[in-house]
């Protein structure tokens, strides 16, 4: 592996190092939790999946490797935790720390995306999907990945960077 893996937080950059397209893994990395979201090569819509408990890394990127290979994975989205004036905190370091380990044990390149309000978003779909509190709470760092993955490749499929 040794060479450098591209993170960005430019959608035209991410873009052009995945010009075949293909399969996208979004992650919305918690403190206890990583929610995991796909699209399609075609980058038309993000579907929730499934929520990992966060342990070790070694076992995280054990875990997503098996996504990514299930998947034909190509790229990643990770969300990136900015305080509601854009400004970062130690979330955001810690998600970018991620990212960097990430790329190099995935050999895929990352796209940073501003997560804020991706979990409130989550949530007032799923209130309005009619999800009980406990189905909420299983579920809402997977469909906030969703969210957040679907607002990327939006950008990426669309003109404006």
């Amino acid at each position: 592996m040794g060479q450098t893996v591209l993170i960005t937080e430019n959608a035209g950059e991410f873009r052009d190092a995945l010009s075949d397209g293909g399969g996208l893994l979004g992650l919305d990395l918690g403190t206890k939790t990583i929610g995991i979201a796909t699209c399609d090569a075609a980058w038309n819509f993000a579907t929730a999946g499934k929520t990992l408990s966060k342990g070790k890394f070694s076992k995280d990127a054990a875990a997503l490797a098996a996504v990514v290979q299930d998947r034909a994975i190509r790229g990643i989205v990770l969300g990136l935790p900015r305080n509601m004036d854009g400004s970062e905190g130690p979330r955001a370091q810690s998600s970018r720390a991620y990212a960097r380990n990430l790329a190099q044990a995935l050999d895929l390149p990352v796209l940073l995306w501003d997560e804020r309000w991706s979990t409130s978003s989550a949530e007032r779909d799923m209130i309005g999907q009619d999800f009980s509190r406990r189905k909420r709470a299983e579920r809402i760092d997977s469909h906030a990945a969703a969210i957040i993955l679907q607002a990327a490749i939006d950008a990426l499929s669309g003109s404006a960077f």
